[in-house]
């Protein structure tokens, strides 16, 4: 991983380039910063970033995913244990701060740590030393510390969950990556340059395109999974196609082929109208989805498109269409 890995950021839109110059500016100060988003949204990419712009570039840059690691393997992976620590420790083993001296911890998922854990990084984080699991030995460290989370560390640090002084301690910078919703302009930058990267592993001979449809469902669908999301749907449609324009996307991989919908009951559900219902039964299914949108939404008409995936132009023309068949008695 080099320093050129921060150039995998892509991104034009005004919210993007905004929040590329404030890690830039983070970068060039020697003090904790977090980086709030969510899941997908680009955060171990900031965190490398931040890294490969500062004074530590030289040094290493040691990431711990904590979401992947056991409560109990949190303090011995970060700090290291002496052999004989406990059972099965037959022999000495480095800790990441160790293994990150002069360099940048990356602790992803900061708002997991146990509270045990907690305080002995609070130690080293206020004095710089700290011990291996086992030993006594008081060791130095010399690393800057990014976190990254997608909870809210201020309501956990009020239920007690989360030690207020750490907190105090690692946000002396807080970051928040923009979701790919709110990064629209982006959305065929980035399709396009995951699609030629495929295109490139699939040896394709001439670089993909996307139809106009194609086109229109990537830019009106919400990416709950924000990048890496759009990367997979990107990257499934440029290998299943035969074709060098893309014009079939598929969000939901998981979506059967062969469920009772598709295939058989379809027809018996065909058998029951006419045809000319067409117009009928098309109302009657966008009253049950927006429905049950705006309840999930609570009654919040941006979000409930959001969920639909479609534009909020969009819903406001079906909603404004359909508004007196759709019953709001029991959304609060």
């Amino acid at each position: 991983m080099g320093r050129e890995n921060i150039r995998e950021g892509i991104g034009e839109s005004e919210i993007y380039l905004d929040f590329i110059e404030s890690v830039s500016r983070a970068s060039r100060v020697d003090r904790p910063v977090i980086l709030v988003g969510e899941r997908g949204s680009g955060k171990e990419l900031a965190a490398r970033r931040i890294h490969y712009l500062s004074s530590r570039w030289q040094g290493p840059l040691v990431t711990v995913n904590l979401a992947s690691l056991p409560e109990s393997l949190i303090e011995t992976e970060l700090f290291g244990y002496e052999s004989g620590a406990f059972t099965g420790a037959k022999g000495t083993r480095k800790g990441r701060f160790e293994e990150a001296e002069g360099g940048t911890l990356f602790l992803d998922e900061i708002g997991l740590v146990p509270l045990s854990v907690q305080e002995k990084i609070l130690r080293t984080v206020e004095y710089g030393t700290y011990e291996r699991v086992g030993s006594s030995e008081t060791r130095h460290a010399d690393v800057r510390i990014v976190s990254a989370t997608n909870a809210d560390l201020k309501k956990l640090a009020k239920a007690g969950k989360f030690k207020e002084d750490l907190l105090d301690r690692l946000s002396f910078e807080v970051l928040f990556v923009p979701p790919l919703r709110e990064r629209r302009e982006d959305i065929m930058l980035l399709a396009n340059h995951f699609a030629a990267r495929m295109a490139t592993e699939c040896r394709m001979t001439e670089l993909p395109f996307f139809s106009p449809e194609a086109e229109r469902k990537l830019l009106s669908y919400s990416w709950p999974g924000n990048i890496r999301e759009l990367k997979n749907t990107v990257e499934r449609a440029v290998y299943r196609s035969t074709k060098q324009e893309i014009d079939e996307i598929i969000f939901d991989p998981f979506q059967n082929p062969f469920s009772p919908l598709e295939k058989g009951d379809s027809e018996s559900v065909l058998s029951v109208y006419d045809l000319s219902d067409y117009p009928v039964i098309h109302d009657e299914i966008d009253v049950l989805f927006m429905q049950k949108a705006l309840r999930e939404s609570k009654g919040n008409q941006r979000k409930a498109s959001e969920k639909l995936g479609i534009t909020y132009d969009q819903f406001r023309g079906v909603y404004r269409k359909l508004k007196s068949r759709i019953s709001l008695d029991d959304i609060q």
